[in-house]
């Protein structure tokens, strides 16, 4: 099985930065993608950004100039980088991946979150 933890939410002002990370463990044969959503009281949880195994990425509108997404493969670990953040990015942050455990077995996984507040 493949498990996820997040680390790095916090309490920050608003232009400042933060860094999350993600480690996946348990059995990995290979890392189709890893993502970043969130999800902020009384709204859809929301696609913040994600990085493929060829280490292509995307990122929403609302993120796009500000947050970036990068990899390790060899740790399995994904990252987001955020700056200058906006009240507006207050919300709980999940890690997930598409992983396949064998070639022919895989499933999406998700971490249990890290709460992002952005506040003066």
């Amino acid at each position: 099985q493949v498990q996820l933890v997040e680390t790095g939410g916090g309490l920050v002002q608003p232009g400042g930065s933060l860094r999350l990370s993600c480690v996946a463990s348990g059995t990995i044969f290979h890392i189709v993608a890893m993502s970043w959503y969130r999800q902020a009281p009384g709204k859809e949880r929301e696609l913040v950004a994600s990085i493929t195994s060829g280490h292509s990425t995307n990122y929403d509108d609302s993120v796009k100039g500000r947050f970036t997404i990068s990899r390790s493969n060899g740790a399995n670990t994904v990252f987001l980088q955020m700056t200058d953040l906006k009240p507006e990015d207050t919300a709980v942050y999940y890690c997930t991946t598409r992983a396949c455990e064998t070639h022919s077995q895989w499933g999406d996984y998700w971490g249990q979150g890290t709460q992002v507040t952005v506040s003066s």
